[in-house]
């Protein structure tokens, strides 16, 4: 399908997931709004090689995911919001006796609070519309939990809490709300890692993908940023339209356990 004429904000997007899911949205023709909490000459050099590569309109607009009201004013900067794609997230292990509060409290806001305020922010636009698709990157961790994530575990639970939620109050709507669960994906931030973790473990970079890195992966194989974006681009399509209030899971079985 074609979502030319649509305008895709996605945060986090300068990179990793978000860059893999604005740029399926823009391979399908939506006009993309990328985000980081960054200003620099790359994050935009990024949104213009990505317009000219797609053909479409593509701005990078700067907001820190932690404060709720830079959240809002994202969506009010980029002027229409017809997909909202909430991925921006970080995360930290420490057992939670040890976890430092800051550390919390971050994880909290960024992977959980800003879906609130932008979801808040994007949804009067899209009643404006007539149509609109709320996509929460979520997490196998969104469905099933691992020590010393509590944060991000709590976080990625409470997304999926809020898309049923969205999905429910929007169900007679032409607007749809839903999560994505990936399991371990392959972006370069984790690809940077398999070479130290395989000296850390005395084990091949395969050996260590396989029972270190993927231990909880049926598959033994990581998902790409190019298949969440195909997943996305469904979300948004005429077949997907009374696919609402759930989530979709890519984890290689992971969840299927």
């Amino acid at each position: 399908m074609s979502l030319s004429g649509k305008t895709a904000i996605v945060t986090g997007s300068n990179s990793g997931i978000g860059l893999g899911v604005a740029r399926a949205l823009a391979g399908a023709g939506a006009d993309v709004v990328l985000n980081s909490f960054t200003d620099d000459e790359k994050d935009h050099k990024l949104a213009a090689d990505m317009a000219a590569e797609f053909g479409v309109t593509v701005r990078y607009i700067q907001a820190d995911m932690s404060k709720g009201d830079q959240c809002r004013a994202l969506i009010e900067k980029a002027g229409a919001c017809d997909i909202l794609v909430n991925n921006a997230g970080i995360q930290h292990v420490a057992p939670i006796d040890e976890f430092p509060v800051e550390k919390w409290d971050a994880i909290i806001a960024i992977n959980l609070c800003s879906a609130f305020h932008t979801t808040a922010a994007a949804l009067p636009k899209m009643r404006a519309a007539g149509w609109g698709r709320i996509i929460n990157i979520a997490s196998a961790h969104g469905l099933r939990a691992s020590p010393f994530k509590s944060a991000y575990i709590s976080a990625k639970h409470g997304i999926v809490g809020m898309t049923k939620t969205v999905g429910l109050e929007t169900a007679k709507e032409p607007i749809t709300a839903n999560a994505i669960c990936p399991g371990y994906v392959l972006t370069p931030l984790v690809e940077a890692q398999i070479p130290d973790t395989a000296k850390e473990y005395n084990m091949s970079e395969d050996e260590v993908v396989e029972q270190v890195i993927l231990a909880k992966q049926p598959s033994k194989d990581f998902v790409t940023v190019e298949q969440l974006g195909g997943i996305a681009v469904f979300l948004c399509s005429d077949a997907a339209a009374q696919v609402t209030g759930t989530t979709i899971s890519a984890d290689g079985g992971w969840t299927a356990q």
